[in-house]
């Protein structure tokens, strides 16, 4: 038995080895220098995306887009003009002057207003959860006026619910309706230092799903140079975010003086594709039946004020994960023929909202009823061997339950969310797919707490996440990511051949979106 376990135990060994050199091998070209980052719209992203649909093409996969392999996503940008736009208080007959940069920046997701020159009041988390009883803003007098918040949600909420609900969409909708005209946003937890995060602002936003309307103005303001938003109130940001800290209630006010912007932009429109292909199925009616497997293509493009070389290459976020998609397809095209049909799908402009897989999600090249489940891939990290998994939405549907099946056939616990805090489930592509009501999943390493794979992680992302380190000399565990590709494999294969389609469970709160 010793010597049987030994063999099943190296061939496995050798064929995540095998699978993994394959991987990695799209990871190399993806985020190559050449490249320049794949920032949406430019020619990087153009030659990425013609990579992986030669690939498809290669390994006899149908094209599924619009136009072959291609599906057209219009954009409208918009750039911020920061030597011809300021931002001040006005209190007591001064001039307060914010420093664009240092203190805070404009958010350009919505269209803003030319000028701004409104009062402003607190609103905590500017939250509205009827489901968590819960309500921010009942009571408060917001017509024409900027909000103030914080970041976050209450703690013990559903992790999920608790993610949806601080979407920028979701959370504005309510304090539209009481006619609120911009928000100003105070950041808790900064996954990226302010200094790279502010840095970011002078790069290009783009929409092809608009939303969020009537929003004049958008700010993210620096937590360590808030105290002057509160200067004069009776209260002080460290005193709100200690409360915050602690759990305990915040309180509501009004702040003295106004908020004056003046905000010039640069608006234009480009074009980016998103890549599709299906793998047809065998079944007479399940193949009208589609699995999505998605990744997001795109990533920061390139810069000059960053040290180095300027380019964001996006080897983990995320080149591994199309990469993932590239070999599992391999795989699936291998095996025997499932049950069930297969749609690949690398979406553009995730870095710019999840705007690529939004406008799939909405604009599908397959009858969107037909479409049964995504399977998501957005940096899973393979900085270390796959000892575990973290699979975001497992409780949410049975896509979740089959997944946690296939996972105790490879050996891999499931551990929760160690960062729910950082609101993963909404923060890449497959919560488009949630939105239309799509059972979906977000894969990712697993690590125990206090364990050096957490240290490995955290670390990741405070010194290489959206930044020109995430590139090809990092340390990566290459056969652990080839026994995630397995793993994914298996799990699409169960699903393709379930004789009953994923369904959400009757508790989830996202059971309303199913159509």
């Amino acid at each position: 038995m010793r010597r049987v376990f030994c063999f099943v135990l190296c061939v496995t060994s050798l064929s995540a080895e095998n699978n993994g050199q394959l991987w990695w091998k799209h990871v190399q070209f993806l985020a190559d220098d050449k490249l320049e980052g794949r920032n949406t719209g430019s020619e990087g992203h153009r030659l990425a995306a013609a990579y992986v649909a030669e690939q498809f093409e290669r390994l006899g996969l149908t094209a599924a887009g619009t136009q072959g392999y291609t599906q057209r996503v219009k954009f409208q940008t918009r750039q911020i003009d920061e030597p011809n736009s300021s931002l001040a208080l006005l209190r007591n007959g001064q001039t307060l002057p914010i420093e664009l940069g240092k203190q805070a920046y404009f958010g350009l997701r919505t269209n803003p207003a030319p000028t701004v020159k409104a009062p402003m009041v607190f609103v905590g988390y500017g939250l509205r959860v009827p489901e968590m009883k819960y309500d921010d803003l009942k009571g408060l007098k917001l017509k024409g006026k900027v909000v103030v918040m914080l970041s976050g949600a209450p703690k013990g909420w559903p992790g999920p619910l608790s993610a949806h609900v601080q979407s920028g969409d979701v959370r504005w909708e309510p304090l539209r309706k009481l006619g609120a005209i911009g928000l100003i946003t105070i950041p808790r937890v900064q996954t990226v230092p302010w200094p790279r995060a502010s840095a970011a602002r002078l790069q290009a936003s783009m929409t092809a799903i608009a939303d969020e309307a009537g929003q004049q103005i958008s700010l993210i303001f620096n937590p360590e140079q808030a105290e002057m938003l509160f200067a004069g109130s009776g209260h002080t940001a460290k005193e709100l975010l200690a409360l915050a800290a602690a759990e305990q209630p915040l309180p509501k006010f009004d702040l003295p003086g106004e908020l004056a912007a003046t905000i010039a932009v640069k608006r234009g429109e480009l074009d980016s594709p998103n890549v599709v292909a299906k793998l047809i199925g065998s079944h007479p009616k399940l193949k009208n039946e589609f699995i999505v497997i998605s990744a997001h293509l795109d990533h920061l493009g390139k810069t000059i004020s960053f040290a180095g070389d300027g380019i964001f290459n996006g080897a983990l976020d995320n080149a591994s994960g199309v990469a993932a998609m590239l070999e599992v397809a391999r795989q699936l095209k291998a095996g025997k023929p499932l049950e069930r049909s297969v749609l690949f799908v690398a979406v553009t402009g995730e870095e710019k909202g999840l705007q690529g897989s939004r406008f799939f999600a909405q604009n599908p090249t397959v009858p969107a009823k037909q479409i049964v489940a995504d399977c998501n891939m957005d940096m899973f990290m393979p900085l270390h061997p796959l000892k575990f998994l973290t699979l975001l939405g497992i409780d949410e549907s049975t896509l979740g339950d089959t997944a946690r099946l296939v996972a105790n056939e490879f050996n891999l616990p499931i551990l929760p969310d160690p960062i729910p805090e950082q609101r993963r489930f909404i923060r890449s592509d497959q919560y488009s797919f949630i939105r239309v009501g799509i059972p979906s999943l977000a894969f990712k390493f697993g690590y125990e707490k206090g364990s050096p794979e957490e240290k490995l992680q955290a670390e990741w992302l405070k010194t290489r996440y959206h930044a020109v380190s995430d590139d090809l000399q990092q340390p990566i565990d290459i056969p652990a990511a080839g026994r995630f590709t397995e793993y994914l494999t298996a799990l699409v294969t169960r699903v393709a051949n379930q004789p009953r389609r994923p369904t959400w469970k009757p508790d989830s709160f996202f059971k309303r979106f199913a159509k």
